[in-house]
């Protein structure tokens, strides 16, 4: 029986969280070295796209069943290559991709789950969101942004949203990508050092890496919190960027494998239209 990563990787309901106990650079169940590694996450493309697919299919007769990926990490931990190299594997036919910036004034004027709602995936579709509801615990916890009992209130409403996504036939997959501090100054500098990532620079980053130790308090109340049966979180060590998105690649797998989703059955006459579609004598 092939070990299951999701066991592996999974923040249990209830249980402590404790992210300094939990290696950046590990590699459980890795396939092997870095190029090994590599290689499996593209020779498993053509059975992640054939699970997709079947997925998107489903949805034409009438299934309601979709998949979302939450991606949620310092900067730099490596959402955009996750969608890059990940769900790039896939038809981008059934893929929708949101992120989610700081909130525009009519986002602030909704309640905070309105601006998710507007993005969450359609039937048959595979949602990313790049960054998510979490920053409404996560940034506002570390800044301030909200009294402490609204604050406090939210994790419980975030609770309550997934479980009603799961219920409406949602499959929430939600990944931390943990990134250490090390880690995070060495990619910061790779910016630097190349002028066609100087886009991608921020040195609004900097000030967020300053309070670091806030933010690892933040995740882990949210994991602790938030990692409930019906839509647990995923710890991913990502300092390895191989290793982090060939772990995030079979998530998936595993995730659509149990899903099991079908092809349609339509009742054709195939004699009858292959007779149409013969050659005139």
């Amino acid at each position: 029986m092939v070990p299951s990563l999701r066991t592996r990787l999974r923040v249990v309901p209830g249980k402590p969280v404790d992210l300094a106990a939990r290696d950046p650079r590990a590699t459980p169940l890795a396939p092997g070295s870095k190029r090994a590694t590599r290689e499996a996450i593209t020779e498993q493309g053509p059975a992640l796209a054939a699970l997709q697919e079947a997925l998107y299919a489903e949805a034409t007769a009438g299934s309601a069943r979709r998949l979302l990926l939450v991606l949620q990490g310092m900067d730099t931990s490596g959402k955009g290559g996750v969608i890059d190299h990940v769900i790039g594997l896939v038809n981008p036919q059934g893929v929708h991709i949101a992120s989610f910036k700081k909130p525009t004034a009519e986002e602030l004027s909704h309640h905070f789950l309105w601006r998710i709602h507007q993005a969450l995936p359609g039937p048959g579709m595979v949602g990313i969101f790049d960054r998510s509801h979490y920053e409404d615990v996560l940034v506002a916890r570390v800044h301030a942004l909200v009294p402490r009992e609204q604050l406090e209130g939210r994790y419980a409403e975030i609770d309550a949203f997934e479980r009603e996504l799961v219920s409406s036939g949602v499959t929430v997959v939600k990944c931390f990508l943990h990134l250490s501090y090390d880690e995070q100054r060495e990619r910061l500098l790779a910016r630097l050092d190349d002028p066609t990532k100087h886009w991608k620079f921020n040195e609004g980053d900097l000030a967020e890496r300053a309070r670091w130790a806030e933010y690892q308090e933040a995740y882990r109340i949210a994991l602790e919190r938030c990692s409930t049966p019906e839509a647990p979180w995923y710890v991913i060590p990502a300092d390895r960027k191989w290793y982090r998105d060939w772990a995030v690649a079979r998530l998936l797998h595993e995730t659509l494998t149990d899903l099991d989703p079908r092809y349609p059955t339509p009742e054709l006459d195939v004699p009858a239209l292959r007779a149409r579609l013969a050659p005139p004598n």
